[in-house]
């Protein structure tokens, strides 16, 4: 049994992320900490630029994903906090070139004041569901080699 998405009818379908999700049972969840737009050492990348902070961003909650050992079409849920006065249709734009438009997550926006990391524009927290391999049985994914052994 893989994620599911619902999108109802009688609400908007977005480009950008689905209305609701059901996460089957077996699935182990991965949370991703709020990311924001810098490199290993620390350093902020695209000061002042939400579009190349937003990329940064992504990538960093990519990485944390490729760890757990999931990937984008395994997002749950984005939560998304952004400055006041940044082009969101900007940040949006730059963030869903990294998301599946098949596979789209919950997404959660909030414009703050400020960010807790000096320069910080956008920070990004997510949620995956890891589908682990020794559960694919017991929710009749995968194959059994012996049928015969429940």
């Amino acid at each position: 049994m893989a994620v599911e998405r619902i999108n109802p009818d009688q609400l908007e379908r977005s480009p950008y992320y689905s209305q609701a999700t059901v996460v089957p049972a077996g699935a182990s969840l991965v949370f991703v900490g709020g990311q924001n737009a810098v490199d290993a050492s620390g350093a902020v990348i695209g000061e002042g630029d939400i579009e190349a902070q937003t990329k940064q961003v992504m990538v960093n909650v990519m990485a944390c994903l490729a760890a757990a050992g999931t990937q984008a079409t395994d997002l749950v849920s984005l939560e998304i906090k952004v400055v006041a006065g940044v082009d969101l249709r900007a940040a949006a734009q730059s963030a869903a070139d990294y998301l599946d438009p098949n596979s789209l997550p919950l997404v959660s926006v909030s414009v703050v004041q400020q960010l807790a990391r000096p320069g910080a524009l956008v920070e990004v927290s997510a949620v995956a569901a890891r589908l682990d391999a020794g559960d694919a049985v017991w929710l009749g994914r995968g194959e059994v080699a012996d049928p015969a052994w429940f």
